[in-house]
């Protein structure tokens, strides 16, 4: 099954616009709960420092992922978004 792994790293000042309004995490946190209730998000990371996420799609394409990261509320505050096409062996 082939999958798209999104490694996504925040700016600093991105981190710190997103800690000190609290809306922003809730309507994140909105698209990342509804990819996963449709079935194309399979897991979903965020490093302890909270300024990297890694996020693992299924059934879609990477055209599809860009134009759904493109939307989320943290977009504008990435500072890199790296798109990686694999297929699982096991």
């Amino acid at each position: 099954m082939n999958k798209i792994l999104v490694l996504i790293t925040l700016s600093d000042s991105g981190i710190e616009t997103i800690k000190s309004n609290a809306e922003l995490p809730k309507k994140e946190m909105e698209f990342v709960n509804k990819w996963k209730d449709e079935g194309i998000l399979e897991s979903f990371f965020i490093s302890v420092s909270k300024k990297d996420a890694v996020l693992v799609f299924k059934n879609s394409n990477e055209s599809q992922i860009k134009a759904l990261i493109e939307v989320l509320p943290y977009f504008p505050y990435m500072a890199k978004i790296e798109y990686h096409n694999l297929m699982q062996q096991f």
